[in-house]
């Protein structure tokens, strides 16, 4: 009789394996396909791993690994939700794949993205494209846009037989880890990052031009971006696109912090201190570049005196929203300085109507450097994120070199 119970207590046992390997996904790199309303292909490539009875995965764009732990399965179910951005994607199984939406999550609406995803594929666009006739690696005088939404940019990119990697930078930020093909004599980048979704297709005319180009952004975004060869492109000075309207040197303002409790610039923490005020939004991926290259700054500089203050702008105005989403920032990123709720939104005109003193902000992030007087000495547009290489690098050493400057001061 007891060699009858542990056998079917093992059976049991056996059985529950059985269904908890049924519930999980694949492991190993998959191919995801997010599909545009002019029915275009934003491809991108994920890796799901298991540990125990848990499963997560990593999407893949050039050297970036975005970490995704809210992985849920049930069935035939799947749920996926992004830590950041305010999306997630709801799946079935058909067959090996997993089909269904990628919806992002927009203030007061949402906006859904048909997906398939499909596992033991790491090609991106082709399984075996054409051999390059071009190759694209070095610096870009790019054009994205037409009419008064044209945006004069700067493309990096490296070529490896078929593999481009790369990205944009603008004067805003850049368009972060871009990663694609070369097939015969056309360009094909890409990328996702649980909020964006980014596509760029374009001729390749000959090693000096890029014409016909196509750049797709989430589900109806489309505009036209061409391209020429100039090794000594170069944006605009990025201290030079905002500034304070004459007769201010200092800024003010109360916003309340995910507590509800009211911040202000003439709180006594900030007295004497140098402060870096980040002007962001949880929408916004090179605010996400920035917060993570600011929690260790903050790290770095804190005991020395200096403050660091999110000033949050989402697409609501709705505190309780902002909150959540600014809150899983906070989490994400382990941020110890206060995030603010502003209760303005992301429209460039009404981030500029909260803080008065300013002439206009001109993108997002936005970061003002104030010195222990409370002064004003700088406003930086845009950040360079890690996406952008050794324009990283050389960012955080000036940032670093002029923060030491700040504190050297009596």
């Amino acid at each position: 009789m007891i060699k009858k119970i542990f056998t079917s207590a093992a059976f049991v046992a056996a059985l529950f394996q059985i269904s908890v390997a049924q519930t999980k996904i694949q492991t190993g790199v998959w191919r995801g396909v997010l599909k545009t309303a002019s029915a275009n292909e934003i491809p991108f490539n994920f890796d799901v791993t298991t540990t125990g009875n848990s499963q997560q995965l990593y999407i893949i764009n050039s050297t970036e690994r975005f970490k995704v732990t809210d992985l849920k399965t049930k069935g035939d179910s799947v749920l996926i939700k992004m830590p950041l951005f305010d999306s997630e994607f709801k799946l079935v199984r058909k067959g090996k794949q997993l089909v269904g939406q990628y919806i992002k999550h927009l203030g007061e609406k949402d906006v859904p993205m048909d997906f398939v995803a499909t596992p033991g594929q790491k090609w991106r666009f082709f399984d075996n494209p054409a051999r390059a006739d071009r190759n694209v690696s070095g610096r870009w005088s790019a054009i994205i846009g037409e009419g008064d939404g044209r945006d004069t940019t700067v493309g990096e990119f490296k070529q490896t037989g078929q593999k481009v990697t790369g990205t944009f930078l603008t004067t805003t930020g850049d368009y972060r880890f871009l990663e694609g093909t070369v097939n015969g004599d056309s360009l094909y980048l890409s990328c996702f990052d649980g909020g964006h979704a980014f596509l760029f297709k374009a001729n390749i005319t000959d090693n000096n031009t890029i014409t016909s180009g196509q750049f797709y952004s989430g589900l109806t975004g489309k505009t036209a971006w061409t391209a020429v060869r100039n090794e000594n492109a170069k944006l605009p000075d990025a201290y030079s696109l905002t500034a304070l309207k004459p007769g201010y040197k200092k800024i003010d303002f109360t916003f309340k912090d995910l507590s509800g409790k009211p911040v202000s610039l003439s709180d006594a923490r900030f007295k004497n201190k140098v402060v870096i005020l980040q002007i962001m939004g949880s929408w916004c991926p090179n605010c996400m570049d920035e917060t993570a290259y600011m929690v260790n700054y903050y790290k770095k500089y804190h005991s020395r005196g200096v403050e660091v203050v999110g000033l949050a702008y989402e697409r609501t105005k709705d505190f309780a929203k902002s909150q959540k989403a600014v809150t899983q920032i906070k989490n994400r990123f382990n941020v110890q300085y206060p995030l603010l709720i502003t209760g303005y939104t992301s429209n460039k005109e009404e981030t500029a109507k909260s803080l008065p003193a300013l002439t206009k902000v001109v993108g997002f992030p936005t970061t003002i450097i104030i010195d222990k007087k409370g002064n004003v000495r700088k406003i930086h547009t845009g950040f360079n994120g890690p996406g952008t290489g050794k324009h990283y690098t050389e960012f955080i050493a000036e940032f670093e070199k002029l923060t030491d400057d700040l504190l050297a001061e009596k």
